[in-house]
């Protein structure tokens, strides 16, 4: 398991982006020493459950090495039941002290929630069709919320809104995973990557990310 505090854990890969973005990534535990070191047993220090899309390479993105990360990804990031049990392994059997949510800007999978509510969007596959569905909602709230139809709502308004309700529908949904967040052990952060510039910006945090590990006083919500 990680030695690693939640707080400590998002620092460095808070760390590793800031190096990523500069240009001067370190590539690390990328040799064959650490594949050797890796091939009995793995203790990553986070998970992280993000898009697929090919933009999104998170061991790049925060420059990390072989069996930094546990990663998790499907279009568009939409929890599901493959998604829960796989977070769920990562702290109940791995201990990882975190889990990052990563969204993105001009994300393919909310573009096509946004179109799928236009009067005369093209009928999608079954199963796109299906994952796009648990974005509709976000469309609909901030289409609400801007009073503008629901097909013309603002991609990227859209995108930080579905972040915060995966967010939130992840400690709904897992009791394992709101029970670590309530006893310490586990932090979990949305974060927004931005394609341009290659920051992960945090969104929406819940836990204590106090690299000491000292108790939090503040009590982060996501909606």
């Amino acid at each position: 398991m990680s030695t690693m505090t939640p707080g400590q854990a998002w620092a460095e890969m808070v760390a590793g982006n800031a190096r990523f973005v500069s240009g001067e990534p370190l590539h690390p535990r990328q040799d064959v020493e650490r594949r050797h070191q890796l091939a009995e047993l793995q203790t990553p220090d986070a998970a992280l459950f993000g898009c697929s899309d090919s933009r999104l390479s998170a061991e790049i993105i925060f420059d990390k090495g072989l069996g930094d990360l546990f990663v998790v990804r499907n279009a568009g990031q939409v929890i599901s039941d493959s998604v829960l049990g796989s977070l769920e392994y990562a702290v109940g059997v791995l201990k990882v002290p975190l889990i990052v949510v990563l969204g993105h800007d001009a994300c393919g999978a909310v573009q096509a929630a946004i179109s799928s509510c236009a009067p005369d969007a093209e009928q999608l596959p079954p199963n796109i069709a299906g994952l796009i569905r648990q974005i509709v909602p976000s469309v609909v709230k901030v289409a609400g919320v801007s009073g503008t139809a629901i097909s013309d709502a603002d991609p990227a308004e859209v995108g930080k809104n579905h972040l915060r309700g995966t967010v939130a529908e992840l400690l709904t949904r897992s009791e394992m995973i709101n029970r670590a967040v309530a006893d310490g052990s586990l932090a979990v952060v949305g974060a927004n990557y931005r394609l341009t510039e290659g920051t992960a910006i945090p969104d929406v945090t819940l836990g204590n990310l106090d690299p000491t590990g000292a108790t939090s006083t503040a009590t982060p919500n996501a909606e």
